[in-house]
């Protein structure tokens, strides 16, 4: 089920996240990279949070208020239930909502959000046009919602390993190569068949 979880509301969760000491004797100088999981959701107002994913046919949002320095990513695997019959919250739509709620409750005034979009892979052959579907959906809602979209990188046949930092709306795509393990993408739909590089902005 897709959760949404604010920096300033986790504690003792090790699973999910990375944590270095740029000095071990300050914890001003922690950084913490929180991964963002398939159908989840983080939002934070940390400058010392980096939100971290791995994309194949999913899609995830960056959004951030530069001013108020409050953002958030989310990981969705469906752009909705006409894919998928399972009733599992993993839709476009909901992730969607709940990060804009999510930032929102931080801080951030909806008509300064800027996004960014990521993902949307062809994988392979199984997963058919979800991919195409996933960014799509996701170009469709922030027009419809009046989000600028400052930046996208969207399809092609490989992964994507994006950071971001929530707090200035920074945000780091590398492009994965073939060998590298990727989490297994189950989006539990019957569709019919039908690295190197890095970016900075």
């Amino acid at each position: 089920m897709s959760s949404l979880r604010s920096s300033s509301s986790v504690s003792g969760r090790k699973n999910n996240r990375e944590i270095r000491m740029d000095d071990a004797t300050s914890a001003k100088n922690e950084v913490q990279n929180i991964h963002v999981m398939q159908g989840g959701c983080e939002a934070s107002a940390s400058e010392a949070t980096v939100l971290v994913t791995i994309l194949g046919s999913c899609v995830c949002t960056c959004l951030c208020d530069q001013e108020a320095k409050v953002g958030g990513m989310n990981h969705f695997l469906l752009p909705d239930a006409s894919f998928d019959n399972s009733g599992q919250l993993r839709y476009g739509l909901h992730a969607m909502e709940l990060l804009i709620n999510g930032v929102l409750k931080l801080g951030g005034r909806r008509h300064r959000l800027q996004a960014k979009l990521f993902g949307g892979a062809m994988m392979n052959a199984r997963l058919g046009t979800i991919g195409r579907a996933n960014a799509a959906f996701a170009l469709r809602f922030l027009e419809s919602e009046g989000i600028a979209c400052t930046g996208q990188s969207l399809g092609g046949t490989r992964a994507r390993r994006i950071r971001f930092w929530p707090a200035s709306g920074r945000a780091q795509q590398m492009f994965l190569n073939g060998d590298v393990d990727l989490p297994v993408e189950k989006p539990e739909v019957q569709i019919e068949r039908g690295a190197g590089d890095v970016i900075f902005f």
